[in-house]
């Protein structure tokens, strides 16, 4: 029988790729990879970050935001900006094409985040953060280790 860290690590896993083929697939039915669409979701929340900033949000490699932002911006769907005092550092915003929709994929993240936390107290999802965040703090270090083969 699984010890209950097993038993958490696994439903977290699935519930993990559950949730990213839910979000996929609504992403496919709007012509959208699934990290095409939350680099869209991350530009409704947050207009104006740099690419560095959006690689960090979406927990990215840098030259995979490159190319992501450029694909975007060849579908007229993002823009870069010179950012004020800096002409080398560029922000990204959304073209108001592309505004509806993400306001499309913002209101189907929060019907989706309704439907699978609909039994959950603020309690519970506070403790729920609780715990994530240290499941987080302790996978940091993990990720940046030697492996060892």
């Amino acid at each position: 029988m699984p010890s209950q860290s097993e038993q958490f690590l696994d439903t977290l896993i699935k519930v993990n790729r559950k949730m990213r083929t839910l979000f996929d697939a609504r992403a496919k039915e709007m012509g959208l990879t699934l990290s095409r669409a939350r680099l869209l979701v991350q530009l409704a929340r947050e207009d104006g970050p740099t690419q560095t900033q959006l690689a960090q949000h979406l927990d990215v490699e840098q030259p995979s935001i490159v190319g992501l932002v450029d694909a975007l911006e060849k579908a007229g769907l993002v823009e870069r900006r010179a950012n004020g005092g800096d002409r080398r550092q560029r922000t990204v915003h959304l073209t108001p094409a592309a505004r509806e929709q993400a306001g499309d994929l913002l209101s189907y993240v929060a019907k989706l985040r309704s439907e699978i936390l609909r039994n959950l107290s603020e309690d519970d999802l506070k403790e729920a953060n609780r715990i994530m965040g240290c499941i987080l703090t302790n996978v940091c270090p993990v990720l940046s280790a030697p492996s060892e083969n």
